[in-house]
């Protein structure tokens, strides 16, 4: 794991085996792209990630494309918990965002998602941060995501990622 500070010294870059990572496979990829935000603050973040990225790689209907490095940060919102750990990764998908919804809300559960309150401690925060160009706004699902600007969480880590470059 290499760390690495940010000029704020409130955040700080990490870098593991599989964060970044991208996909050496140029093989038919299904129709649909999205960017999904990770984020998580309750107990081995890091390690969650590792497993979250062997998770994707063995479900159906999704190809993970792209990780970028774990991002460390302060919370927002209910600031009485531990720093968050957020990045993004692009997935391939043939679900469409109602679908992917209910399997990243699923794949929450799996990792120990628990909702108490409002921005509070997480084991894994699953977010569809855009999908293709398709605009949502719905009282069960928004996309683009409503807060994505507003958050160094996600504009840091969406910094890194080389199909934006």
């Amino acid at each position: 794991m290499i760390k690495k500070r940010l000029r704020d010294d409130r955040y700080t870059l990490i870098k593991t085996t599989h964060y970044p990572y991208v996909s050496p496979d140029i093989k038919k990829r299904p129709k649909h792209k999205a960017i999904i935000g990770v984020g998580g603050n309750i107990g081995d973040v890091i390690r969650r990630f590792e497993h979250l990225y062997y998770y994707l790689e063995r479900s159906k209907g999704v190809d993970l494309r792209e990780s970028v490095p774990v991002l460390r940060n302060p919370p927002f919102g209910f600031l009485e918990q531990d720093d968050f750990y957020n990045t993004v990764m692009v997935l391939d998908t043939s679900m469409t965002p109602k679908e992917l919804m209910r399997f990243l809300l699923h794949t929450e559960k799996v990792f120990g998602r628990r909702r108490t309150r409002k921005d509070g401690p997480r084991t894994l925060d699953l977010d569809i941060l855009f999908y293709d160009a398709v605009k949502i706004d719905t009282k069960q699902l928004k996309i683009p995501h409503p807060e994505w600007m507003n958050r160094d969480s996600v504009l840091i880590p969406l910094m890194y990622l080389k199909g934006n470059k």
